[in-house]
């Protein structure tokens, strides 16, 4: 559920994006539209990977812990350079969260019980 959550998270902000480039709100150098778009294919291949998850399939167990990975270093920047660190906790909680749960015990079986292993 925290690896469909962030899906959805981040498929609204590319819809939020989209919407405030196609208003005229983002007039800066950088494209709102690239970013809706790099937001909306990221968050959508998590989100896809969070449903895959929730109905049983494995292959997005794999794209999780991708993504879990990737946003660890985003929480530490939030703690630190961007001096957000409330959102930067909330992050890292529930990024460390979604690791411990993709690597527990039931969620090690259940990707071996494929494979005809028994997991310690």
């Amino acid at each position: 559920m925290l690896v469909t959550l962030q899906g959805t998270v981040a498929v609204g902000i590319a819809i939020v994006l989209l919407i405030r480039g196609l208003l005229g709100h983002d007039q800066t150098a950088t494209s709102g539209y690239g970013t809706a778009a790099w937001f909306a294919i990221l968050g959508g291949a998590v989100l896809a990977a969070g449903i895959a998850l929730i109905t049983g399939r494995r292959w997005g167990r794999t794209i999780a812990v991708v993504a879990q990975l990737l946003l660890l270093p985003v929480s530490w920047s939030l703690l630190t350079d961007s001096h957000q660190p409330a959102y930067g906790v909330l992050l890292a909680v529930v990024v460390v969260a979604a690791l411990v749960l993709l690597f527990s015990s039931p969620s090690s079986r259940w990707m071996a019980d494929e494979y005809g292993d028994e997991v310690s």
